[in-house]
């Protein structure tokens, strides 16, 4: 019986796994089992992570919001501001009113000071 020499086609599908783990270390870059795995792995971890950072930034521009208000008044809160801003239907999402905390508190100040002043004039009207 003659020997039959195998097609191209599966070395192909294997070169095509190795280029995808060739910066994962030892065997899980080496062997074709490991090698499937391991990219069953990452694609998981790579989706789950997708949403998991979303949640991160927006806990992180929650805390530079609050840290740049809690700076100035001392009964300010975080909180306080967001309701406030709903208020006065002002539409700033958090991620611009982070980017204005750090390249540009006085803005936020005045943003919050304006409010702040606007929900102060309305609990307390003047009789003139």
């Amino acid at each position: 019986m003659t020997r039959v020499r195998r097609g191209y086609i599966a070395r192909r599908r294997r070169t095509k796994m190795r280029l995808v783990a060739s910066t994962f270390r030892g065997a899980h870059s080496r062997l074709t089992r490991t090698i499937a795995q391991q990219k069953i792995r990452a694609l998981v971890s790579a989706h789950r992570d997708r949403d998991r950072q979303k949640r991160d930034f927006r806990r992180l521009w929650i805390t530079r919001i609050n840290a740049v208000i809690r700076e100035r008044g001392v009964y300010y809160t975080y909180s306080q501001f967001i309701n406030d801003l709903y208020k006065r239907q002002l539409l700033l999402n958090r991620k611009v009113l982070a980017q204005i905390a750090i390249l540009n508190r006085n803005c936020l100040y005045m943003i919050s000071n304006e409010i702040i002043k606007k929900e102060d004039s309305k609990e307390c009207p003047e009789i003139i």
